[in-house]
């Protein structure tokens, strides 16, 4: 993983977390960051992440086996933060609060701009089940917006790279402004990174469950859960057969590794722009 400069974020300032950059923002100003992107469609696109503990797991430095990510005409990252460890991380660092924006917080207001604007949004990923129910949220919470389409590949045709060029070649023929990568970790990185700029999409938003959040499937845990930083315990609860790895397995070395970095030498604040795989 490579830093080099970026067009969209100017001076937000960056943290290193394991080796993973985190961007030190708030909702409204990283709101602004995604609009644009939607909007104008830069030279780079811009690929939204969600760093929590999972995140690390897949792409931090303590992984001994590190997902690669590669691209290939180059996708400008905003690592937004997910999660309790990682505010927490952020408090300790910087001696400031730093807003937890999870993807199922932001989606929201997302939408809320791309309908005021016209835009059009995808969705990739998901079960094609969902599809009814996606294109009836769309139609009645945000009638503004052009739902562009629901794509619902099985994995060897996320992983080949003769039909992940042509499912990205679809994706762009239906013309998104903003799509939605909903493959769950590190799949929906790996995927933007290495095929993203070809969907021709301004933005692309790594937002893992937020599809089955919007389609109804899944419910999110009560507000007051998600403040006490036991979102992770909620989703466990209704989903353990999927998600007992992830939390018991996974988690808890992700969790000492950011400890580690917690303990390391002080922070490396960085007023640079965000991170891009190449």
């Amino acid at each position: 993983m490579t830093q080099q400069p970026g067009t969209l974020t100017g001076a937000i300032p960056t943290l290193d977390t394991d080796g993973v950059p985190i961007h030190l923002v708030a909702a409204e100003p990283a709101l602004e960051v995604i609009v644009e992107a939607a909007e104008h469609h830069p030279e780079h696109p811009l690929g939204v992440a969600s760093i929590n503990l999972d995140h690390l797991h897949h792409f931090g430095r303590h992984t001994h086996h590190p997902a690669p990510l590669t691209a290939e005409g180059g996708v400008e990252w905003l690592n937004l933060i997910d999660g309790s460890p990682i505010a927490a991380f952020a408090r300790r660092k910087t001696g400031h609060d730093h807003p937890k924006l999870s993807g199922s917080d932001l989606i929201g207001a997302v939408l809320d701009r791309a309908a005021a604007r016209g835009l059009s949004v995808a969705v990739l990923g998901g079960q094609p089940a969902v599809t009814r129910a996606l294109r009836r949220r769309f139609a009645v919470d945000w009638p503004g917006i052009r739902f562009a389409g629901h794509w619902t590949p099985p994995a060897d045709d996320l992983t080949s790279p003769s039909r992940a060029a042509r499912l990205a070649a679809e994706i762009r023929e239906a013309g998104p402004d903003v799509l939605l990568v909903c493959l769950g970790k590190p799949r929906q990185e790996q995927w933007i990174a290495a095929y993203g700029a070809q969907t021709g999409a301004g933005v692309m938003l790594a937002f893992g469950a937020v599809v089955d959040f919007l389609a109804g499937r899944v419910s999110r845990a009560p507000r007051w859960i998600s403040e006490a930083g036991l979102e992770w315990a909620w989703r466990l609860l209704h989903e353990p057969r999927r998600l007992a790895r992830r939390y018991l397995v996974e988690g808890p070395p992700a969790y000492l590794a950011l400890r580690r970095s917690a303990r390391g030498a002080a922070a490396a604040v960085l007023a640079v722009p965000m991170q891009r795989h190449a």
